[in-house]
C-alpha cells in the first residue's frame, strides 16, 4: 500500500513538472530577442566611420559596430545578427568630425536606415 501511494505521488510531481514545462515555455520563447539585417546606405556627404546601436528610447549605446574604415557617399553597410529586444533600435552614424545622426528602424524584419543631407547632425553644440 505504502508503494503504491509512493509511485502515485511521483506520477503526481512528474506530471505537475510537465504540466509547468508546458506552460512556460512559450512565455520563455517569446521573451527571446528577435536578431535583424540592418543596412545602412550613406546617400549624404558625410563620411560614416562609426556606428552604434541603443534601445529607440535611451542613449545606451553599444560599442562601434562598424568594421570596415568607413562608409563613404553612396556605399552602403550592412549590420548582421542585430539583437532586438523591443519594436525598434535607434542607429548611430558618426562622421569623420564626430558629429552624429541617428534614426529609428522597426525590428520587425530586416531594415533599412538611409543617411541624407536632411538629417541633421549633433555637433555637441
Amino acid at each position: 500500500m505504502k508503494n503504491s501511494r509512493s509511485k502515485l505521488k511521483v506520477r503526481n510531481l512528474i506530471a505537475m513538472i510537465a504540466a509547468l514545462c508546458a506552460l512556460t515555455t512559450p512565455l520563455v520563447s517569446r521573451a527571446q530577442p528577435q536578431t535583424v539585417s540592418i543596412t545602412v546606405v550613406n546617400n549624404s556627404t558625410r563620411e560614416i566611420r562609426h556606428l552604434y546601436l541603443s534601445h529607440a528610447n535611451a542613449d545606451d549605446w553599444s560599442g562601434d559596430l562598424l568594421s570596415v574604415a568607413s562608409i563613404q557617399t553612396g556605399q552602403s553597410y550592412t549590420l548582421q545578427n542585430v539583437s532586438c529586444d523591443q519594436g525598434q533600435i535607434k542607429v548611430i552614424g558618426e562622421d569623420k568630425d564626430g558629429c552624429f545622426v541617428s534614426g529609428v528602424v522597426s525590428c520587425g524584419s530586416d531594415a533599412t536606415w538611409t543617411i541624407t543631407n536632411d538629417i541633421p547632425a549633433d555637433c555637441g553644440q
